[in-house]
Parts: C-alpha cells; structure tokens; sequence
C-alpha cells in the first residue's frame, strides 16, 4: 500500500451492519481482490487493514508474551475480533455485531486513514477524544520532542 491511506470521512452504516468503502480508497483496497481484515483497538475504535498490510502485524502479535498480562489482553483482543471480510459487488463490507458492539458503531462513524489501514470510529467517541486530545497540552509523545509542522 506504501502510506496510501489518509484524511478522514464520514461514513454510514446501514441497517445490517455494512459500510461502503469510499470510492477514493476502493482500487487501493480491493486491487489484490482479496479479504479486508477487521478488528478491534484498544483505544475503542475497529480496525481496517488490506489482508496483505495485515499479515505482518499479525505475526508480530504472535510473538507476544503469553505470561504478560497486558500482552495477553491485547492479543485476545486483536485476534479475538479479528475477521477477514471479502467486500461485496457494490465495495461494502459487514462489520460483525461483536465489533460494531465494540466501537460503538451504529450509523454515522469516521473512516481516518492511518497510512497502511483504517481506524474506524463511531462519530461521536471520535469528536469526544479529538477534542480531549487537543486541549490535553502537556508534553509531546516520546520522539517528537522536535517534531514541528
């Protein structure tokens, strides 16, 4: 995919749980015309990876401590949603009830491009933590202590 994957959208979920790929990220997603792997974050927002951009980080997990506790939850949590979806003729994908339970995602949610996949995010968890997260202050992140735009 090589960092293909930016900006952010507003997207719906219909009655059943699909979402539509916006048309702008459809050829990147589904050119190798195989699954999209989904899953959960544990920030409180799903995941959305082309299946080959996924495998890497899939057998990075696998190397997860068993006997760290913190490991541990997050290896069930990333494996444990984990579900490869084939997208349909129109480009949606079915978000399972277990993910979109999750998220908390039931109509409208947020699509940001994260460079190699997708983080999903129900519209109002979104707006609630971009907020908090711009008025937290304090310092920077360790490795951006000279980051400047």
């Amino acid at each position: 995919m090589g960092g293909a994957f930016h900006g952010a959208t507003v997207i719906t979920l219909d009655a059943k749980g699909r979402l539509a790929i916006p048309t702008r990220h459809r050829e990147a997603l589904l050119a190798a015309r195989r699954p999209l792997v989904l899953t959960a974050h544990p920030d409180g927002c799903a995941l959305l990876y082309a299946e080959a951009d996924w495998e890497p980080v899939r057998a990075r997990i696998e190397t997860f401590p068993s006997f760290h506790t913190q490991a541990s939850w997050w290896k069930r949590l990333l494996f444990g949603f984990e579900e490869h979806v084939q997208p349909d003729g129109s480009g949606r994908i079915l978000v399972s009830p277990a993910l979109r339970m999750h998220a908390k995602l039931e109509r409208e949610a947020m699509m940001v491009g994260q460079g190699h996949y997708f983080e999903l995010w129900d519209s109002g968890v979104w707006s609630a933590k971009l907020s908090g997260a711009l008025t937290g202050g304090g310092p920077p992140p360790p490795g951006m202590e000279d980051f400047s735009l």
